[in-house]
Formats: structure tokens, C-alpha cells, sequence
């Protein structure tokens, strides 16, 4: 189901590199191009020592070839060397030694955690013996070949985690967990293989007693995107061994996942390669020719069944044979998208939410407005009433309250634009959460009700006003009751303007 466009990608690289080569270095003569492609080796991969999705684990739960010890966890698509819970510990390993001197494995794993740091790391081995279990990322202590660790805690405080450490050893040495492994690497670089949008790729070779590490950063889908990591010369590993990756969490956690487990057989130029069929006895040749032929008969079964199930699918014209995998994807939807699709939900939710405090929060202050008029009229006719000393008073407060009530409106209006701002940069958050709009909605509640209780208390002393204005017998204006006087309730509506503002700008 390869397209066009891929392979345009593909091929878009290559092209570029073979015309920097050919700008930036001499020409190659004929005898040098034979001599390298000469001592190029010979590749042949090992399927017995490899394992890679889909249809990985049988139906009793195992991994074919290989055995998995600890908190390990195989599936379908990926085997979970351990979770992301605190003190576990996992391994697995092939359960037969390898047979070829040089090698070349590449290997795919994920590392992710919630939190900025993670804990402990992962390690691919090659020992003599299996360390099923064990202090040093999950794998017995004191191997006898070689380990290639990623660390993810920095136990040495040197800030130079994560990263990569090839260590050695002959089967009497303990690993120096305290120092990250420093005193004892033969080769190391520092890398983040944490939480990358792709997989993490490693290739590790041994050839002619060399170890090169080269690592795909997990920033690019592009498979044969390696860069050099670490060298070691002159080492000298077993020449048979056991193929291992493991991995171990402490008071952090991580998910370490191993995708796949790919293992080549190098031979050195010259040297005939030994054949599949030379290495498998004449017994495990018969057992397998005939499970062969049972999968082989089953296969053909379930394709007859999908034909008669699904005739809509074969023959049509311009539909590759894979268009109905195409169509099933589309139906079920990823993580990710599950995802976006909760944070606009609960985006919209907000902006719902948000929208409707803003037009009660309108209704609330055109009836203030309404009261507050109501008030200053009262007042007014209560102060043109006295001639004299006392007409000149009530001017006054007739200004001061006009004052307090337009200090009052501008406050309003500034907790109105603040509530609108609030509500575009919700409107333009990264994150949702139905917590924040029950605290946010539950606060509009509690102001709403406070107003009521200022509503109450304006139409109290309005119609004190107008029973006092009733009565001729009183020659005075009536004092305002002792419970709510004016500049009482007019501090009393400045404090709460300040605690929502202040309220607002917390938030």
C-alpha cells in the first residue's frame, strides 16, 4: 500500500546526498569502489534471536525464541519491559545462544513518562548467561560481555542525564550505580530518548572486535536516520552469548516498550556464510515444514471466508487489496485524537460557560443602574423639599452620591472587561478541565447572591424613602436606618467590586 508520495520522500534524500558526494569528494576509480564494496560484510538476519509486531505473542501468552522474566508485559504490537509504577523490574532474553561471531541488532523501544524525569532506564545486553533478574536495570549484576545502557536518573548529580553508556565486563565486576557508571564506561554520549513524538531506533554492531552504537533520536519517522552515539576498539566479547533487553523503575517510572528486536548475522568477506539449513536439526526441519503447511492451510481458509464475507471488497477497479484496512482505520479513532477532541470539548464547555456569566453579569448591573437612580431621584426630591441650610446639604450628597454611583458603574464595567478577557484566553488554552468551571461557576453563584442581598437592602431603603416622604408631620428629612446607611452600603458594594477584581486577576 506503499504511495507515490512516499516514495518520492524517500527518494528526495538519497538524491541529495548523492550529489554531495559527488560535489564535496574526488572520484572514487573503479579498483577503490570494488575494494570497499569488498570488505563490506555479509548480512543475514537471525530470526530466532528477533521479535517484532504485529501477531508477537502466541496464544499461551509467550514471545517464539524468547523468554520474558519479571514485571514484563508482551502484546500483540510491543513487549512492556515494565510500567510506569514505582520498583518494578523486567527482562527479556533469547532462550538459545547465538551461534555467529559478529552481529548487528536494531532495536525500537519508547520510554514515557509523566513526569519531567524519569527513572531508572533501559539496557540491551549480549552475556554469556541470561541475567533474568537483577540490581542493574532490571539484569543480573557481574555479565561476562556487554551492556548498552540508557539512564534515565541522574544518580551522580553531574546533569548528564539522560544518556547513553556502554559498559564491559568479565564477570567479576560490580556496576557503580551511584556514579551513573562513569568510572567503568568504555563509551558514552549524551542523549534524550524521553517522550519523542516517534520511536527511538539504536543499531548496534560488532564487527571485527568494534563496537559502534548509532541512534535515531525519535524526531523524524525516517527509519535510516542515525547518528553516531559511541565506539569502542579492541573489544573482545564472548563468541556466543545470549541477546537480552531489560529495564527497572525506583521511586520514578516510566513506560519502557521494546517495538522490535531485529538481530543480523555478520561474516567477514571471504568467508562462505553458513546456511539456514545447516544450522537447524533434521527434527526441528520436520516439525517445522509441517506447522508450515497447517498455518499455510488455515491462511488459505480465512482468506476464502473474507471473500465470501466481503465480495463488495474483491474486483473492484483502482482499489488496491488493502483499501479495506484503510477504511477499518478510519473508523476507530487514535489516542491522540481522542485527545484533541476532549480539550475542544472541554474548551467549549468553558466558552458556554463563560458566555452566559457575562450576560447575567449585564442584567445584574442594569438593575443597579435602575436602583441607583431610583436612589439618587429619592434623594434629590428629599433635598428640594428643605429651603435653606438644609437645601445646600442635600445638594452635596446629592453630588457625592452621584460621584459614588458613577465610581461604582466604571467598577463594574472594569470586572465586565475582565470577565471578557477571561473568556478569550480560555477560548485559547492548550488544556480543559471541568474542574476549574464548576470552581469558576460556583464563584459567579456566590457574587449573584451577595448582589441580591444589596438588592434587598436598596429596596428597603427605598421604601423607607417613600413612607418617610408621606408622612407631613415629620419637618425633617428622616435619618436612613442604622442598619444600611448610605456610605455603609457604598463601601459595602467598593469591597466587593475589589475582592471580584482581585478574585478575577487570581484566577
Amino acid at each position: 500500500c506503499a504511495s507515490p508520495r512516499s516514495s518520492a520522500k524517500m527518494a528526495a534524500p538519497l538524491a541529495r546526498l548523492a550529489l554531495l558526494l559527488a560535489l564535496g569528494r574526488p572520484a572514487i576509480s573503479g579498483a577503490q569502489a570494488t575494494e570497499g564494496a569488498a570488505a563490506a560484510p555479509h548480512r543475514r538476519f537471525e530470526y530466532k534471536y528477533s521479535f517484532k509486531g504485529p501477531h508477537l505473542v502466541q496464544a499461551d501468552g509467550t514471545v517464539p525464541f524468547w523468554v520474558h522474566t519479571g514485571n514484563a508485559i508482551p502484546s500483540a504490537d510491543q513487549i512492556r519491559i515494565t510500567t510506569s509504577l514505582k520498583s518494578q523490574k523486567g527482562s527479556v532474553w533469547t532462550k538459545n545462544k547465538s551461534i555467529f561471531e559478529y552481529w548487528e541488532v536494531e532495536v525500537t523501544f519508547r520510554v514515557t513518562g509523566r513526569g519531567r524525569i524519569g527513572a531508572d532506564g533501559l539496557a540491551i545486553w549480549f552475556a554469556e548467561e541470561q541475567g533474568l533478574e537483577g540490581p542493574v536495570f532490571g539484569a543480573a549484576d557481574k555479565w561476562n560481555g556487554v551492556g548498552i545502557f540508557f539512564d534515565s536518573f541522574d544518580n551522580d548529580a553531574k546533569k548528564n542525564n539522560p544518556g547513553v553508556i556502554v559498559v564491559g565486563n568479565n564477570g567479576k565486576l560490580l556496576y557503580d550505580h551511584q556514579n551513573d557508571g562513569s568510572t567503568q564506561a568504555l563509551a558514552s554520549c549524551q542523549r534524550d530518548f524521553r517522550n519523542k513524538p516517534y520511536p527511538v531506533r539504536v543499531k548496534i554492531t560488532y564487527y571485527q572486535k568494534t563496537l559502534t552504537v548509532l541512534i535515531n533520536n525519535g524526531f523524524t519517522p525516517d527509519k535510516e536516520d542515525y547518528e553516531f552515539c559511541a565506539k569502542v576498539e579492541d573489544m573482545v566479547l564472548p563468541s556466543q552469548g545470549y541477546f537480552g533487553i531489560s529495564a527497572a523503575t525506583g521511586a520514578l517510572a516510566d513506560d519502557h516498550d521494546v517495538l522490535s528486536f531485529l538481530t543480523f548475522q555478520l561474516t567477514e568477506p571471504g568467508k562462505e556464510a553458513p546456511t539456514p539449513d545447516a544450522e537447524i536439526p533434521q527434527k526441528d526441519k520436520e516439525k517445522y515444514q509441517e506447522e508450515f503447511e497447517h498455518f499455510q492451510q488455515e491462511l488459505d481458509k480465512k482468506k476464502e471466508e473474507f471473500q465470501r464475507e466481503h465480495p463488495d471488497v474483491q474486483g473492484q477497479p483502482g482499489k488496491p487489496p488493502c483499501a479495506f484496512l484503510l477504511a477499518a482505520d478510519d473508523v476507530f479513532e487514535t489516542v491522540s485524537d481522542r485527545e484533541l477532541r476532549q480539550i475542544f470539548e472541554g474548551q467549549n464547555r468553558i466558552h458556554l460557560e463563560i458566555k452566559q456569566l457575562n450576560r447575567q453579569l449585564d442584567m445584574i448591573l442594569d438593575e443597579q443602574r435602575k436602583y441607583i437612580s431610583a436612589v439618587t431621584e429619592e434623594i434629590a426630591k428629599r433635598g428640594a423639599g428643605f429651603p435653606g441650610q438644609q437645601g445646600q446639604v442635600s445638594q452635596q450628597e446629592i453630588e457625592t452620591v452621584v460621584k459614588t454611583q458613577e465610581e461604582v458603574i466604571r467598577q463594574v464595567k472594569e470586572i465586565r472587561s475582565s470577565v471578557t478577557d477571561a473568556l478569550r484566553s480560555i477560548s485559547g488554552a492548550q488544556h480543559a478541565g471541568s474542574a476549574g468551571v464548576y470552581e469558576t461557576t460556583q464563584h459567579f453563584n456566590d457574587i449573584k447572591e451577595h448582589l441580591h442581598v444589596v438588592k434587598r437592602d436598596i429596596e428597603h431603603l427605598a421604601q423607607r424613602n417613600t413612607l418617610s416622604s408621606e408622612k407631613q408631620k415629620c419637618p425633617e428629612l428622616p435619618p436612613f436606618p442604622s442598619c444600611l446607611s448610605t456610605m455603609h452600603f457604598f463601601i459595602f458594594v467598593a469591597v466587593q467590586a475589589v475582592l471580584f477584581i482581585g478574585y478575577v486577576m487570581y484566577r
